[in-house]
């Protein structure tokens, strides 16, 4: 990719963050940080939903390169290349659709990571006092740097695992690790609100009877944490190695409770799409075991995390969050079966992904809140 193609990518990228950019800039919030934030997080959902929409109609490689088209910044400039390679392939990988879908979802990350960069960049200069000489109310907080600052690491590595992605074409292992990171990042910006809602508005201190019930919370939603983390790398599994529809049927697998299968093939993590690690064609019975594994995990997922809601439900400050993870979770378990029953048809598996993506940026408020609630001092 030339300096010329690089530079119109740069500048695509703050294009699309001058919008969300500008809407901070004009608000009359008084913390206009904190709002900069909650936008990178919005973004980031979408993005994750976009993502999956990317995946899910076989376009990551609508642009078989990185980080451009063919090397150009765009599908208008690679028109020629994309056309070329849908004739000699129409159902194939690259078609000017699949191209532009791919490229949007790359522009999209490109602009969160401008606003990461203007975060940590506000942070910083803050820091040195400089920043903050003559600021009105809610701008002269000094904000340390070092979360922005990792934020900033963060979003490079995943950038690096979109980038392996495509060049590893869809490996399984580097698409998971890309999906999974983006939830992460979710999660990452998710606290990193909380952190500024706490600061800007402190919630009351819980009360003495709460306390008990407090320490119950934050044991099972840092459990939930764990289970749901799994979860989302099985899911995430099941998608990268196409394994949605091999099981074509609820509550059982090719007619049985316990199906047919092999796990060795299937969780073995460093190989191709579609082969087995020597090389040869993946077994189905590889994919039931995938897909088997992820839908029965599920029942643990409802488990802890519908637990950590009714505990929740009744707490000042949670109960809010607690009720909109329990109706997450059920929209969850209805889209999870009716992929199946209706043959995978495309919203109902992107409403799948944006139901798990709600559920991290849920669980991770009410970890947030739990934990300083229960702390002797707010920090």
């Amino acid at each position: 990719m030339d300096h010329n193609s690089f530079a119109h990518m740069a500048i695509t990228a703050l294009l699309v963050a001058s919008l969300p950019l500008s809407v901070v800039w004009i608000s009359k919030d008084s913390n206009k940080y904190r709002k900069l934030v909650w936008i990178a997080v919005f973004l980031t959902f979408d993005l994750i939903v976009f993502g999956a929409f990317t995946r899910l109609t076989d376009s990551g490689l609508g642009c078989p390169d990185w980080p451009g088209c063919y090397g150009e910044a765009n599908p208008f400039i690679a028109h020629e290349q994309i056309r070329a390679a849908e004739t000699l392939m129409p159902t194939g990988p690259v078609t000017m659709m699949k191209a532009w879908i791919e490229m949007i979802h790359r522009y999209l990350a490109m602009g969160i990571g401008v606003l990461i960069v203007a975060m940590m960049g506000v942070a910083w200069w803050r820091s040195t006092g400089r920043g903050r000489a003559g600021a009105g109310a809610g701008m002269a907080r000094r904000i340390p740097p070092g979360y922005p600052t990792f934020l900033f690491f963060f979003i490079l590595l995943q950038g690096a695992f979109g980038a392996w992605t495509v060049t590893q074409k869809l490996q399984p292992i580097f698409v998971t690790g890309h999906l999974v990171l983006g939830m992460s990042l979710l999660a990452l910006l998710g606290w990193f609100g909380g952190r500024e809602d706490q600061l800007h508005a402190p919630l009351p201190r819980a009360a003495g009877s709460q306390m008990a019930r407090l320490g119950r919370i934050r044991l099972l939603a840092a459990l939930s944490g764990v289970v749901l983390l799994a979860q989302l790398a099985l899911g995430a599994w099941v998608s990268s190695n196409y394994a949605t529809l091999a099981c074509s049927e609820f509550p059982t697998c090719g007619g049985a409770w316990v199906p047919p299968m092999d796990f060795d093939h299937g969780f073995h993590l460093w190989r191709e799409l579609g082969k087995t690690a020597a090389g040869h064609y993946l077994p189905f019975e590889a994919l039931t075991a995938i897909h088997w594994v992820h839908r029965n995990f599920a029942a643990v997922v409802l488990l802890v995390l519908g637990a950590t809601a009714w505990q929740a439900w009744r707490v000042d400050g949670l109960g809010s969050h607690a009720r909109w993870m329990t109706a997450v979770l059920a929209l969850q378990a209805f889209t999870g079966v009716a992929t199946i029953y209706f043959n995978f048809p495309l919203a109902i598996a992107v409403a799948h992904n944006a139901g798990a993506a709600a559920l991290v940026l849920l669980l991770t408020m009410i970890n947030y809140r739990a934990k300083y609630l229960a702390a002797p001092a707010y920090q």
